[in-house]
């Protein structure tokens, strides 16, 4: 497992340089920062919601590359380590989907919290819009734990001012038809419909289609 997150991460330095902004084509870099939602764990490259999102982009004219940096198994403390490789890539706009792994693993909520909020303070510092994905927990971690962890979310979201969609899963949690065997991640329908919901909230940090 150790060798597979190395490797991980390695590609994840090599795309995100090699997704700079071209200053010829003036296209714009945006980044998922994510664990394996955002990765696209079983299912093809091209089926995971950040491939789905650059398809949309280009179909309706956005000038934007989509760097997928989910990496499985990652929370929010390995996230903000990975945020200066992200910034390589300079980013006009970063999707952060971070937080399922410390919930499952029942991490504080206030560590998930100040991670969270220095992981939008600096990518906000580079001049990047930020998304921030919700995330919730099964009714089995308990209502107090789960509540707790559930407001991190929109309170980081308030204190840096940034875009919020309530909750990465809306639509895909809980469904058999859009989820794997394993009941956690989304297939290729789930992982459609993450970025058909992911779509109003990411919109109006776009630059306006020419």
């Amino acid at each position: 497992m150790r060798q597979l997150r190395v490797g991980a991460l390695v590609l994840l330095c090599v795309t995100a340089l090699s997704f700079a902004p071209d200053a010829a084509s003036g296209d714009g870099v945006l980044v998922a920062l994510g664990d394996s939602l955002t990765a696209g764990f079983g299912v093809a490259a091209d089926e995971a919601f950040p491939a789905r999102l650059e398809a949309r982009l280009r179909t309706e004219g956005y000038a934007y590359r989509v760097v997928n940096a989910g990496v499985s198994g990652d929370t929010t403390a390995g996230g903000l380590r990975r945020v200066d490789w992200v910034l390589r890539a300079r980013p006009e706009v970063v999707i952060v989907a971070l937080g399922a792994n410390d919930g499952l693993r029942g991490q504080s909520p206030q560590a998930t919290q100040a991670n969270l909020e220095e992981i939008v303070s600096r990518l906000q510092a580079a001049g990047a819009r930020v998304l921030l994905a919700g995330m919730r927990l099964p009714p089995n971690y308990g209502g107090e734990y789960t509540k707790e962890f559930e407001a991190v979310f929109p309170a980081v979201a308030r204190r840096a001012k940034v875009a919020l969609m309530p909750f990465l899963l809306d639509g895909v949690a809980g469904s058999p038809r859009l989820n794997q065997a394993d009941g956690i991640h989304p297939t290729a329908d789930g992982q459609q419909v993450i970025a058909d919901h992911l779509w109003p909230y990411l919109r109006p940090l776009l630059r306006p289609v020419k």
